[in-house]
C-alpha cells in the first residue's frame, strides 16, 4: 500500500545487503517517457497496470536486487505469482490514519484524487486481503524505517 515506507526501507535495504535497488514505478516512467500521473490521465490504469507487469516481469529475471513495487501490483495474480516464484516478498501495511498523514500534500498519486482520506480507506477495503501472499508481513505504523529494515533482515536471513 502507498504510503507504508516501500520506497524508503527498499533502499535501506539494497544497501544493507549490497543489492541493486529497482523501483517498479521509476522503470516504468522511464520506459514512457512520461510520469504515472501523465500515464494515467493519458492512457488509463489499465495501460499502466500493463506496463507495471511487463517491468516487474523483466526485472525479475536478475538476481542479487531488491525491488520495491507499486502498492497495485498486487491487483493482477499473475504479478503475485511471479513474484512468489522469483523472490522473497515483503508486504509493508500501516494504519489508514498514518498513510493519509504520510501521503497528505503528495499531488502525484493519482489513485488520491479527491478526498485523499476516503480513498485511501476505499482502496484499503479493496486490497484488505490482496497483500497475504507475501512470505513476510511488517506494520510499519509505529516503526522508523530502520526499525522495519532491521525486522525484514531477521527474517529474510533466517
Amino acid at each position: 500500500m502507498m504510503g507504508t515506507g516501500k520506497s524508503t526501507v527498499a533502499d535501506m535495504l539494497a544497501r544493507e545487503l549490497g543489492y541493486r535497488l529497482i523501483d517498479v514505478d521509476a522503470a516504468v516512467e522511464k520506459e514512457e517517457g512520461c510520469t504515472i500521473p501523465e500515464l494515467f490521465t493519458g492512457k488509463g490504469e489499465t495501460y499502466f497496470r500493463d506496463a507495471e507487469s511487463r517491468m516487474l516481469c523483466s526485472v525479475l529475471e536478475k538476481k542479487s536486487q531488491v525491488i520495491a513495487t507499486g502498492g497495485g501490483v498486487v491487483l493482477r495474480s499473475d504479478n503475485c505469482d511471479v513474484m512468489l516464484k522469483n523472490g522473497w516478498v515483503v508486504a509493508l501495511t500501516a494504519d489508514p490514519a498514518v498513510i493519509v498523514e504520510r501521503v497528505s500534500g503528495c499531488d502525484n498519486r493519482p489513485l488520491l484524487a479527491g478526498n485523499a482520506e476516503e480513498r485511501i480507506q476505499a482502496i484499503m477495503e479493496e486490497r484488505k486481503d490482496a497483500y497475504r501472499f507475501a512470505h513476510y508481513t511488517v506494520d510499519t505504523t509505529e516503526l522508523s524505517a530502520a526499525e522495519v529494515t532491521r525486522l525484514i533482515l531477521a527474517h529474510y536471513r533466517v
